[in-house]
This record gives C-alpha cells, sequence and structure tokens, in this order.
C-alpha cells in the first residue's frame, strides 16, 4: 500500500471526527456547518490557501483529551490499574469469538434432559464463561489505557470514531493498532531477532472475518523467562509506556518499511512496523 497525500491524510481524518463535532470544527475555521458531513468535509479539504490541517489535528487532540477526562470520571487511573492487578490468571476457556458455538456444541446439542443439562452448565460452562469474561474485560481495560497514552504522544493523532483499519496517524500516515503476544506455535527465538518476520506471518495467519492488509503497528509483548505470563506484562504500564514513548520518537515512516504478505494466494503490501516489548 502506498504512502498517502497530505491531502487523502486529511480527508481520513476529517472522516474520523463525528459529524456533531465536525459542524463546531467548520464554525472555527470560518465555513458553513451546513449540509451532510461529506459535504463540509468538502469544503474544508478546499480551504485555500493554507490546509487546515494543524487546526484539525489539534482539534482532534482535544476531543481525544475529553474522552480520556470522562473515562477517568468513571474510574482514575490508579484505580483502573489496582482493578486490573487483581486478576490472577487468564485462561479464556474458549477460544475468541467462539464461546456461542461451544454452547451449542457441548450443551444445547447434546443435553435432552433439562436436570442434565443444568447439571453440566454448573460443572463446566459456567467456569470458562467467567474465564472468558475476565479474559476478554482485561484486555479490553488494558489496550483502552494503552491506546490512551497512544493517542496523546505528540507524534499521533488519534481517530475519534471507528475507521476500518485506522487506529491513529503516526508520521503522517494512517495505522491500524495491533497490541498482541508471541503467537503460542511461534519460535521465540525467530521473533527476537526478526520481528518484522513475526508481524509478515501475522498477517498471513489472521481471520478470515477480521481480514485486512491496512498499515499496521504491531506493540508485541513477551516475557522471555516464561511466555505464558506474557499477559502480565499488558499491566506493567510504566514499562510499555516508556518503550512506545521511545518508539513513536525515534521512527520514522516511509517507504523502506513495505512488506509483502500472501494470503488465500493473493498477494498483498503494507507498511508495518514492531515494537517488541519483553521482559
Amino acid at each position: 500500500m502506498p504512502l498517502y497525500s497530505k491531502k487523502e491524510i486529511l480527508n481520513l481524518k476529517l472522516n474520523s471526527i463525528k459529524s456533531k463535532e465536525l459542524r463546531v470544527l467548520a464554525k472555527n475555521l470560518g465555513i458553513s456547518p451546513k449540509g451532510s458531513a461529506a459535504e463540509i468535509i468538502k469544503r474544508i479539504l478546499e480551504m485555500k490557501p493554507q490546509s487546515p490541517e494543524n487546526i484539525v489535528d489539534a482539534y482532534i487532540k482535544s476531543i481525544f483529551l475529553q474522552s480520556i477526562q470522562e473515562r477517568k470520571e468513571l474510574i482514575s487511573d490508579d484505580d483502573l490499574k489496582n482493578e486490573l492487578s487483581k486478576v490472577k490468571s487468564f485462561s479464556w476457556g474458549t477460544k475468541q469469538g467462539e464461546l456461542d458455538q461451544k454452547i451449542q456444541k457441548d450443551f444445547v446439542r447434546i443435553y435432552c434432559h433439562y436436570d442434565d443439562l443444568v447439571s453440566h452448565v454448573e460443572a463446566t460452562l459456567f467456569k470458562d464463561v467467567t474465564n472468558y469474561v475476565i479474559c476478554s474485560w482485561y484486555n479490553y481495560w488494558t489496550t483502552v489505557y494503552i491506546e490512551e497514552h497512544i493517542g496523546m504522544h505528540p507524534k499521533v493523532i488519534p481517530t475519534i470514531k471507528n475507521i476500518k483499519g485506522i487506529d491513529i496517524f503516526f508520521d503522517g500516515q494512517p495505522f491500524d493498532l495491533k497490541i498482541s503476544y508471541v503467537p503460542r506455535n511461534y519460535n521465540i527465538d525467530e521473533a527476537v531477532k526478526n520481528p518484522l518476520n513475526l508481524a509478515v506471518w501475522m498477517y498471513e495467519n489472521q481471520g478470515a472475518e477480521r481480514f485486512g492488509a491496512d498499515n499496521r503497528l504491531f506493540f508485541i509483548l513477551l516475557d522471555k523467562d516464561n511466555t505464558n505470563k506474557s499477559w502480565e506484562l499488558k499491566r506493567d504500564f510504566d514499562l510499555i509506556f516508556s518503550k512506545i514513548d521511545s518508539f513513536f520518537s525515534k521512527e520514522k515512516v516511509s517507504d523502506s518499511g513495505e512488506i509483502v504478505f500472501s494470503y488465500k494466494g493473493k498477494s498483498y503490501t503494507a507498511i508495518t512496523k514492531v515494537l517488541l516489548i519483553t521482559k
């Protein structure tokens, strides 16, 4: 995927702003806030002689900061970190996205007697569901906190609403952000030695329902002494934030970061960077 032009990037940034907030931005820029979001964006893109990108960036940051403050009103940073520290184990019990299949396969279509069904649900499914919910909760809130930190970095502009394949803009280019672990069936030494090869592997082994060839930033967490405890690194925010800040401050985006990968017989290209955070 080639690098985007400045006008294309500005268009993507504007499309990441919700309609109500886009109208406020239009007023701030001194142009008409009337019409559809697409019409407002068109007028902003046609502004001359100077691009309003810096103003747009500052506006997006202000909205993002407000969302962080709203989260802090729900739960403070310290309280959130304390709650996350209560998780003592990390075992999904069933694969992500397959809980309903498990219920159908192992319970609904197996037991024809009510008492047998309830007995087996209480004996096994309750624990599986509890583990699944805890893992989902842990993943969600650690990701929220990390992405808040990323979004406030001076070289990063976050998206305000969901855009498929774009979480942030870094060094003037859009990226999908992936915070993950080294897969169980991937060689650890190879991951440490050649993290870019790991990125290619993750592109090529992604699920069909979530397939994407978008530019990606991979932040991979790895406990080299005990890979089963890599999940605990995701709440070691001092370590993660230090590594992430250093990464964004030093890295640049260029065509040299382009990779080629294959998926179901087709070839794709993407701009990719990998930060391996180890302990």
